[in-house]
C-alpha cells in the first residue's frame, strides 16, 4: 500500500474516490474516523491509500481530471 494523499478536505477525498472508482482503481481511506474518536473535528487528516502498482496511474488520472 502506498499513500496517495493526506487531507482534512472531505470534498477533495470524495472527489478523488469518485474519479478513481470510475477508473476502477481500488483505494482505501484510512483515519477518517480518528478525529471523532479524539474529539476534534478534522484534527487528524484522512489518508488515501492504494496498491503501489496503481500509484503512478492514479496520479496521471487525477492530473488529467483536474
Amino acid at each position: 500500500m502506498k499513500e496517495l494523499l493526506r487531507s482534512n478536505d472531505l470534498v477533495l477525498i470524495s472527489w478523488i474516490r469518485f474519479v478513481l472508482d470510475e477508473a476502477e482503481i481500488e483505494l482505501f481511506v484510512l483515519d477518517k474516523e480518528m478525529s471523532v474518536l479524539e474529539g476534534s473535528a478534522y484534527a487528524i487528516p484522512g489518508r488515501i491509500m492504494l496498491a503501489e502498482k496503481n500509484h503512478a496511474n492514479a496520479l496521471q488520472i487525477l492530473k488529467h481530471a483536474q
